[in-house]
């Protein structure tokens, strides 16, 4: 199949799979191994947004389920069943895990692109998810770690692939398309609502590998309901649109392979001959995160098969990009410094029950999913008069820099132990940094699905979550320094850069809305 004109107003990268129904959308073209949309809406919304809002509840519930607790676990001491790793370190890793699960989203990006297509990529990455689950579930330091590299692989085959089939239920002109994405979004954070909470009473209070547990089974119910689901999903294929031709599939399928063994084995090698450590392999995490963006926008500015108006709009994906980068460098550390801040600073006895710290994690969903639907809401009812979407990103980094700077004049003068601020406090930093979260993940994700070259439809929104795989990088450098500074100056300095970019970004609105047309 040969990549679409920028002029067809089809989605990117999709045969008919805008729901028939859609005002603007184009009539159901599906072709052979379609699912065939159903003429029932979801909310107003195509039906297969459903099964996907449920497969991201699910895989949420797990994923920050367990990344609730995963800090508190590798800091926790052996006695506690922990691996016993000083604050900051344990923050630094658990970054560089967030960082690695986000850096593979490239490769899951190009497998459903050139080789699986997007609905087995995501039906496999779940299954991989689940497996590193159960992994971890069981009590042995060998299971940890085969359990995080397991789930790092099936979250980068899935994320962003999940993402790019929500963009091809709409055509690019349908005013539902960031309402939409903002329902998706919500779904997203009905999950990081309710994982934690469960995660941290079972992992907190009774056992670490308990949470693992649950975040397993949480898993499972999520891969049930997408296969159950499947015949909603407009645009499904057997195969990728975009697949490599027979012998480079096999090429490519012996060198993945290949490459697989090399890794494992050199890691395994180094690892026994002392050479691998968890602080060198954070840090080789870090630079590879920082080299991998500047390369992927590389091939796709070069590639033959973006147009030169497809090529255009990379340079305003770029500035959203950037702001994303800046806003997630905030958002990831709220599952590390702002839950040991809470662990150790913070009463968190609410009318004589002492919360566990990782529900820090479980507010900052409940604050996403409380307001999702007025967002949501209001994108829909304001039609072509809603904010463009540059604006929406800007003011979300805002709220996200904000949430950091408001901890400040409370942290002014604390220092050494036995100090403690009001949990209300930390609620505030969740309000701002929740509702910011919406209005930049959401609006980014759609904006991304418009903007992304036909041919690079899933690779695109796995170049945006290189965005996130930079900030927790990044972030995984800077949390070395929470706890050897003071915590006043830590919060102000991370809090100040959100909102510097996100001004920036407010000062090229007008360029941006120029290079981004027709796409608001």
């Amino acid at each position: 199949m040969s990549p679409r004109s920028s002029q067809d107003p089809t989605p990117h990268g999709q045969d008919g799979g805008a729901n028939p129904t859609s005002p603007g959308g184009p009539a159901n073209t599906a072709g052979p191994g379609d699912a065939a949309p159903t003429g029932r809406d979801f909310l107003g919304h195509p039906r297969g947004l459903l099964p996907l809002s449920g497969l991201e509840i699910w895989e949420r519930f797990s994923f920050l389920g367990m990344q609730a607790i995963l800090v508190l676990f590798f800091s926790a001491t052996a006695a506690d069943g922990g691996l016993g790793m000083d604050p900051g370190a344990a923050a630094s890793v658990a970054a560089g895990y967030s960082t690695l699960v986000y850096l593979l989203s490239v490769a899951g990006g190009w497998i459903a692109d050139r080789m699986l297509g997007s609905y087995r990529s995501v039906l496999y990455g779940a299954l991989l998810i689940a497996c590193g689950h159960y992994a971890m579930a069981v009590p042995a330091a060998a299971s940890t770690w085969i359990g995080l590299g397991l789930i790092s692989a099936g979250t980068g085959m899935l994320k962003p692939n999940v993402a790019a089939m929500v963009g091809k239920l709409y055509s690019a002109t349908d005013e539902r398309r960031d309402a939409g994405f903002s329902l998706y979004y919500m779904s997203i954070n009905i999950g990081a609502f309710l994982g934690p909470i469960v995660t941290g009473l079972l992992g907190e209070d009774i056992d670490w590998h308990w949470g693992f547990s649950a975040a397993a089974v949480g898993m499972t119910f999520g891969i049930i309901q997408y296969v159950a689901g499947r015949r909603h999903l407009a645009g499904r294929k057997e195969g990728a649109e975009f697949a490599l031709p027979p012998a480079a599939m096999r090429r490519a399928v012996w060198l993945i392979a290949a490459g697989l063994v090399v890794v494992a084995v050199a890691c395994v090698a180094l690892s026994l001959g002392g050479a691998l450590t968890l602080s060198g392999f954070v840090d080789t995490l870090t630079y590879v995160s920082m080299a991998a963006p500047v390369a992927y926008f590389a091939v796709m500015w070069r590639s033959p098969r973006v147009t030169p108006r497809e090529r255009g709009r990379l340079r305003p994906f770029l500035v959203l990009w950037l702001a994303s980068v800046a806003f997630n460098f905030v958002l990831f550390q709220s599952y590390t410094v702002l839950v040991l801040l809470t662990d150790n600073h913070v009463n968190t006895s609410v009318f004589g029950y002492h919360a566990p710290s990782s529900w820090i994690s479980s507010a900052l969903g409940a604050v996403s999913v409380l307001s999702a639907p007025f967002i949501a809401g209001a994108w829909q009812r304001m039609g072509p008069r809603q904010p463009q979407a540059s604006n929406k990103l800007a003011f979300g980094v805002l709220l996200g820099g904000l949430g950091f700077l408001v901890l400040v004049p409370v942290l002014l003068g604390k220092s050494g132990d036995g100090w403690q601020i009001s949990l209300v406090w930390i609620v505030l930093a969740v309000l701002f940094i929740g509702v910011g979260d919406v209005l930049l993940e959401s609006t980014g994700l759609s904006a991304t699905s418009k903007l992304a070259p036909a041919a690079f439809s899933s690779q695109a929104l796995a170049l945006w979550f290189l965005s996130l795989a930079l900030a927790t990088g990044v972030q995984a450098q800077t949390v070395k320094f929470y706890g050897r500074i003071a915590d006043s100056l830590y919060f102000t300095l991370n809090g100040a850069v959100a909102v510097v970019v996100g001004l920036a970004v407010l000062a090229v609105a007008p360029w941006l809305r120029r290079t981004m047309h027709p796409i608001h």
